[in-house]
């Protein structure tokens, strides 16, 4: 860790961004992660993202097997900068990716198999999969999904907007999963990266002051 180099930028930056920073990060996980799965209204996706950001989210997993769009920044109200969005073309190599992470795939589904939002285990570190709007989940991510939830509903409506279900599913989880005894939050290392990568985007030409920071220290 170049913690000077960090120090430095930061005196580019308003006393009170960094510690905005610093309060923002100590929220943090990614012992959470959400998957959405070709959705096709642009701004569920750009809803998600905003939600992941409310709740303390840092990465979203997008599969664009079917519908591939821009993200809706109006939407997002800014959210993309402060999260991490990886975009998959299937559902396959998203899933591939997300295990060999040690995440657990987790279907957002009324699946036979199914438990309620509630009595989800937050001890693991899980991906919770979101589907399109009609369709649901693909047949291959509910085929390769190791747990099941849903949210139980008392309505005529069976279903819900997927940015509404992802905005319940996290507020439940993360709530549940900060008064759990589970070390959910960024290790030093973690937290220094990403300060130091959010402190590069607020600093216009940025490049050049780094390497300025350099040449004065040889």
């Amino acid at each position: 860790m170049d913690q000077d180099l960090l120090t430095y930028l930061q005196s580019f930056l308003t006393e009170r961004r960094v510690q905005l920073f610093d309060k923002v990060l100590r929220e943090r996980t990614t012992h959470f992660t959400v998957a959405v799965e070709d959705v096709y209204q642009l701004h569920n996706t750009s809803a998600v993202i905003r939600s992941c950001e409310s709740f303390g989210v840092q990465e979203l997993h997008v599969i664009e097997e079917v519908n591939a769009k821009r993200i809706d920044r109006e939407i997002a109200m800014g959210a993309q900068k402060w999260v991490d969005v990886s975009r998959h073309n299937s559902a396959s190599s998203c899933i591939k990716s997300l295990r060999e992470q040690g995440y657990k795939i987790v279907a957002t589904s009324p699946h036979k198999d199914a438990h309620r939002l509630e009595e989800f285990d937050v001890t693991e570190k899980a991906a919770i999969f979101f589907g399109r709007e009609t369709e649901g989940l693909s047949d291959l991510v509910m085929e390769e999904a190791d747990d099941f939830i849903y949210i139980p509903m008392v309505g005529f409506t069976e279903s819900l907007n997927i940015s509404v279900s992802a905005a319940i599913t996290l507020q439940h989880i993360m709530t549940k999963l900060k008064s759990s005894a589970v070390d959910w939050k960024f290790s030093e290392q973690e937290l220094f990266d990403k300060k130091l990568a959010w402190t590069r985007k607020m600093i216009k030409d940025v490049e050049r002051i780094e390497q300025r920071y350099l040449d004065e220290r040889g």
